[in-house]
């Protein structure tokens, strides 16, 4: 697992182009585990607090007593010119300090769950249109990107 950090260190364009595809809109779609082990998919705004990709939930929602149980999660950006997905772990962050820190200056009123992703790969998929190909760019930690071509 890595931070965003690690992962602009290991493939800095790629990164970019995702980040840049998070902070297109707001919203996005994250997907959790429910305790049965099917998908839920909720809402959800992300941040880049320093090294890391944070993000938010209301307090006792469902989607962050998911991740208490089980981190394992997916962030779907907004549909648009390529389709960034991030994959990773929640990690809650409890102190007071770094959930303000983290807010960016958006804190939501009283209190809420605050989680950084520990990263496991970074997916950017858009079309060629000149060759007609989907290009998909994969990037997993300590490993170079990939680049997969499909008519």
């Amino acid at each position: 697992m890595a931070t965003w950090r690690q992962f602009e260190e290991e493939a800095g364009g790629l990164a970019a182009e995702v980040r840049a595809r998070f902070e297109a809109h707001e919203t996005h779609v994250l997907a959790t585990l429910r305790k049965d082990g099917s998908p839920r998919v909720s809402g959800s705004e992300v941040e880049f607090s320093g090294a890391e990709l944070t993000f938010g939930s209301m307090l006792g929602a469902v989607k962050a007593r998911d991740l208490r149980r089980d981190g394992r999660c997916a962030i779907h950006a907004h549909p648009g010119e390529g389709d960034a997905k991030i994959a990773g772990v929640a990690v809650e962050v409890a102190d007071p300090a770094e959930k303000l820190a983290m807010t960016t200056g958006k804190e939501p009123p009283g209190d809420f769950h605050a989680f950084r992703l520990d990263l496991t790969e970074a997916v950017l998929t858009s079309v060629d249109q000149e060759e007609q190909l989907l290009v998909i760019r994969l990037w997993r930690p300590g490993h170079p990107e990939e680049v997969i071509k499909r008519r």
